[in-house]
């Protein structure tokens, strides 16, 4: 097993989120998805506000690039969105929502498709309506529940979470020991470290 744990807002997450599970399938590996926010992480450990490929624009001006060789390589439309980062924290608690009844890889896969190819704003209720409708789940019921308060306990939950086991950014992925991989780069090195620890447990 791996968790992944994303941001709606981040770059590399989309990728990411587009190929773990066809990958994830081929080796073995169950995905455990991990949806939280980067902003408190960002606050807290690097004391900023904005994404810091915006802090640093000689940085933001190479990761842009660099996501359209990655998106081209794998085959993925992108579109520079017109806001960057997007308030990802509605999207996020949808996506909470819908752990316990397993649309939540989808639903997150539809919000990436929104944000980095439609340019469409994630944070708005309107825009993540149909995509909840698409994943058959109702979109009145859902956008109430993510505004309950276990949903957004259990959101905290994930961000204090992934500071806990070390996170600083997304996407990232935590196999069953503990090991740590940052970077959709790193999302074939995780699952191969993840076959090699279920082959020593199972030895």
């Amino acid at each position: 097993m791996i968790e992944f744990w994303y941001e709606f807002a981040s770059t590399y997450s989309y990728p990411a989120a587009m190929r773990i599970e066809r990958l994830a399938a081929d080796r073995g590996v169950a995905v455990a998805w991990r949806p939280f926010l980067l902003g408190p992480l960002f606050h807290e450990q690097q004391g900023l506000n904005d994404s810091p490929f915006n802090a640093f624009p000689v940085k933001g001006d190479y990761m842009w690039r660099d996501l359209e060789r990655v998106c081209a390589d794998s085959g993925l439309p992108l579109r520079h969105p017109s806001q960057f980062p997007r308030n990802s924290l509605l999207a996020a608690r949808v996506a909470i929502v819908g752990l316990e009844d397993g649309w939540t890889p989808a639903f997150s896969r539809a919000v990436y498709q929104a944000n980095f190819v439609d340019d469409q704003d994630i944070g708005s209720p309107e825009v993540l309506a149909p995509l909840i409708a698409a994943v058959g789940a109702g979109p009145e019921h859902v956008l109430a529940a993510a505004q309950s308060d276990p949903i957004k306990a259990r959101l905290k939950d994930h961000v204090r979470m992934a500071k806990e086991r070390g996170l600083f950014g997304a996407p990232s992925f935590l196999t069953a020991d503990g090991e740590l991989f940052w970077g959709n780069d790193r999302l074939e090195q995780a699952l191969d470290w993840a076959v090699r620890h279920q082959s020593r447990e199972h030895a």
